[in-house]
């Protein structure tokens, strides 16, 4: 069973990364008040944008901090030449949103309703706004700019406490300078040699690193064969000359163990081709298609920087690993469910589609609702229901819709739709049925993205590959046996009572107590619990996003 080996430990201190949220450093215990005099960083600025510092005081004139916040922000700042750190000039860095949500986390979690303060939960506008390309009126990006420095400066010992007895320093994690790549990779490659530097001791970290150099030793002999052929399809007993570069290849990367340096495709061919298909999330069918050869030919300086970056992901966040949970890897589109460090069940998901990306957090499953009611998000109802309801009066009656006004249903033939184009001052929702969206199951985790698992009618699209089809929401190929998972321990509940209501179109909620961790992560590279080292699309450019925001010239 392939797994993400990073979310697996038997050990008693298990430890989960949490995806894209650069504040804080796993296996450091040390206080550094300067970035190390280094040639990994180069003298580009990490961001491109500039506070004044008249900024700073101004902001703590409206929002009074006491002095010790304000002293921290002001040096944190000072260090940095006054450059920002969360907002640079294409909008906010990763680190922003995955921030909020890590607070906000923490605030469930220890149901401290109050520790999100209005102005911090503003951010959350910025955040959607930015995912749905809107464009933002106010101009407030040195308010959120300091308001974020200052919650972490305020919130972080209790967010991310239990790690280090000491108060986090902001500019460990976001640093003045950008990376030196290749002196970085040269860094992490040479044992014992080189520079030292400073980074996680983990398993995980340690098993990728291990791969890197594997790969960084290839790169130095030549690298990979390029593979060209006029065949779209080659299988066991066939015959072409570019089998003796698809050997070699195989044979590097250890899928196969001994290259017989023939033109002719063997059993032992299509094993290591199945084998490799599995690492990159293909079609296990042990044959050269397109799909596999356009896999082969990515050359070995494109893997190493998808290593290279992954590695900079396991840097980040580390929490303690909950006895149960679930984790969603979005490029792998997967769900796992973990228990006691081990694998218990693994289920394919659809993921959002590039223009509605899955949002990247945690959350924790409170709620299954059977026969749910599809509530259609604004952005849908916009540019997809009204479209459509203007072309055919009947839309809504067809698709076992309506519309509401508050709380109350209204007939849609009282409406004059062509008046609305852009701001559509009622909710639609989908009617609990067969044909619903969702399915007839949904599962809640509480988050300001409106992002929960559920059920599909769409079936067929589980038979594919790659699975981003969604408008954000991720989609269960077996929610049924979901349900049945959350509700084991429950002696109220059994599958003959779970049947009954599905049969029916009510809508009925079942509270999950104690609610279930799910982790959202995005990880394109990473050694499974096999051993095996995975690559998997970055579908949303997110390692692209990362790069240019860690790496300079």
């Amino acid at each position: 069973m392939n797994y993400i080996s990073i979310f697996s430990s038997n050990s008693k201190s298990k430890i989960v990364f949490v995806l894209l949220i650069a504040l804080t450093i796993l296996g450091c215990n040390k206080k550094s008040k300067e970035l190390p005099k280094s040639s990994i960083y180069t003298n580009q600025n990490y961001t491109d944008l500039s506070l004044d510092e008249s900024a700073i005081n101004s902001y703590f004139k409206t929002f009074p901090e006491g002095d010790s916040i304000k002293n921290e922000v002001n040096k944190f700042y000072k260090r940095r030449d006054y450059q920002f750190a969360w907002f640079n000039k294409k909008g906010m860095t990763v680190a922003v949103s995955n921030f909020y949500n890590q607070v906000q986390n923490y605030s469930a979690d220890f149901d401290n309703k109050n520790f999100i303060n209005k102005r911090l939960d503003s951010l959350i506008y910025y955040i959607k706004a930015e995912k749905e390309n809107s464009l933002i009126k106010e101009n407030r990006e040195e308010e959120m700019e300091i308001l974020l420095t200052t919650t972490f400066f305020k919130y972080s010992k209790k967010v991310y406490g239990g790690i280090s007895k000491s108060p986090y320093e902001l500019d460990w994690f976001i640093p003045r300078k950008k990376k030196n790549y290749q002196v970085l990779l040269d860094s992490l490659v040479v044992s014992n040699k080189g520079e030292k530097i400073l980074e996680p001791v983990n398993h995980y970290y340690v098993q990728l690193k291990a791969k890197l150099r594997e790969y960084r030793e290839i790169a130095k002999n030549g690298g990979f064969p390029i593979i060209i052929t006029t065949n779209k399809l080659i299988s066991i007993s066939e015959s072409d000359s570019c089998l003796l570069n698809i050997k070699q290849h195989l044979f590097l990367t250890g899928d196969l163990k001994a290259n017989d340096k023939t033109i002719i495709f063997t059993e032992q061919l299509a094993k290591a081709v199945m084998n490799f298909q599995h690492r990159m999330g293909l079609d296990e069918n042990g044959k050269l298609n397109t799909q596999t050869i356009v896999e082969l030919n990515k050359p070995i300086e494109f893997r190493i920087k998808q290593m290279m970056l992954n590695l900079e992901r396991l840097r980040w966040v580390p929490v303690e690993m909950e006895n149960e949970f679930l984790l969603v890897n979005i490029p792998e589109f997967k769900l796992h469910i973990i228990e006691n460090g081990k694998v218990v069940w693994t289920t394919n998901v659809v993921v959002g589609k590039d223009a509605k990306q899955t949002s990247i957090f945690k959350g924790n499953i409170s709620q299954i609702i059977l026969n749910p009611y599809w509530n259609i998000p604004n952005s849908i109802i916009r540019d997809e229901i009204v479209p459509n309801i203007k072309k055919n009066s009947n839309y809504l009656e067809t698709n076992n819709m309506e519309v509401l006004s508050g709380n109350k249903v209204i007939d849609p033939s009282t409406i004059n739709w062509n008046k609305y184009e852009k701001n559509i001052p009622y909710d639609i929702r989908q009617k609990p049925g067969k044909n619903n969206a969702l399915g007839k199951m949904k599962f809640l985790f509480p988050n300001n993205f409106n992002i929960y698992l559920h059920d599909t009618p769409s079936k067929s699209l589980f038979n594919e590959s790659k699975r981003d089809f969604s408008h954000g929401c991720i989609r269960v190929e077996d929610p049924k046996k979901l349900v049945f998972y959350f509700l084991r321990k429950d002696t109220n509940w059994n599958q003959k009572k779970v049947d009954s209501i599905l049969k029916t179109d009510e809508k009925f909620d079942i509270q999950v107590k104690p609610s279930v961790p799910v982790y959202i992560v995005y990880f394109t590279s990473w050694v499974d619990n096999a051993g095996q080292l995975n690559f998997r699309n970055d579908i949303y450019n997110l390692d692209e996003q990362l790069s240019n925001e860690i790496f300079g010239e």
